[in-house]
């Protein structure tokens, strides 16, 4: 008997391997798996520029990435006694005018040298709903807490989002044509817009992607994170205490089926290997002078510099 549907999921066409390069680009469930790529020691650059929600400023990020357009004193602002730029999260911001443009500037370099290298981008589309400068009279990928007042809200439209996407997809391509592209769409619950706005937001993205992807491609591809949420993870014991974020389980779950269908079955017994390392790593012994915790450690320094030597980028 069963008790939950289970979403059937084709093998990707472009499997994930520790020879493989990623960038992991979009909203905060982006960052849980990327986690999880870094948990596992894939080779993985993830928000660069910080958590971007819709895919107007994902599409800004990387085309300023591409096309190595520095960012300038018109792009940046003071505001509660720190600079700010509306197209980069307010992770990124600084106190001090001139290292945040040399640090956002140093970004851009090393995008564009990260996606012209990947094998593997990952885009992880969270909302349709944006956020509109009234002086400037363009959409932000964050408000810094700027006064609400001064943006118009608006939802993008399929057609935006389409455009959007394809915009993507085709900048990528000019670097990396052989890049494979992994679209998926964030099962984080924004609820702040109201709960039908939160659907018709996700809505319009997977109208979007899947119109894309009616002209075939064999280079990209779509993961059904939300759908996995919505469909297989249906409870409420699923979500954070917010209500509104995966927890751990349904992290856990989601990455389960993304490696089922998207990582090489050649990875797995390295992946064991790194688990087990890091599992040494995050033991915590009694007694850390003993005989048999120092060959403990012995053994898991052998461990990790064979494993090292096998894939020199990889770091404990």
């Amino acid at each position: 008997m069963n008790f939950t549907t289970k979403i059937p999921i084709p093998k990707s066409n472009f499997l994930i391997d520790y020879d493989s390069k990623m960038v992991s680009l979009g909203s905060c469930f982006a960052v849980n798996m990327a986690a999880k790529f870094d948990y596992f020691k894939f080779e993985n650059s993830c928000n660069p520029f910080g958590i971007l929600f819709h895919p107007l400023a994902i599409e800004k990020i990387i085309s300023k990435a591409i096309n190595l357009d520095f960012f300038s004193e018109k792009d940046i602002f003071f505001h509660n006694e720190r600079w700010h730029c509306f197209d980069v999260h307010s992770d990124l911001s600084n106190s001090d005018k001139e290292e945040f443009l040399d640090l956002l500037n140093e970004l851009v370099k090393a995008t564009n040298k990260q996606i012209a290298e990947a094998t593997h981008i990952s885009i992880t589309f969270g909302t349709s709903w944006v956020y509109r400068n009234k002086i400037s009279e363009k959409v932000v990928a964050n408000c810094h807490k700027v006064l609400q007042n001064q943006f118009d809200k608006e939802i993008l439209s399929v057609e935006t989002i389409e455009k959007s996407i394809q915009n993507t997809i085709d900048l990528i391509g000019k670097v990396n044509p052989k890049c494979a592209i992994i679209f998926t769409v964030s099962p984080v619950r924004h609820i702040k817009d109201g709960f039908v706005e939160n659907q018709r937001s996700k809505a319009n993205i997977i109208s979007a992607l899947h119109s894309t992807f009616e002209i075939p491609s064999s280079t990209k591809g779509y993961f059904p994170s939300y759908e996995i949420m919505m469909d297989e993870l249906r409870d409420y014991r699923f979500y954070a205490e917010d209500m509104l974020h995966p927890n751990q389980i349904a992290i856990d779950y989601i990455w389960e089926r993304f490696s089922e269908t998207n990582i090489s079955e050649n990875a797995f017994l390295t992946m064991q290997e790194v688990e087990i390392i890091q599992r040494g790593l995050a033991h915590r012994p009694f007694n850390s002078s003993s005989e048999s915790h120092l060959k403990f450690e012995q053994k898991l320094a052998e461990k990790m510099a064979n494993l090292v030597l096998k894939y020199p980028f990889i770091k404990f």
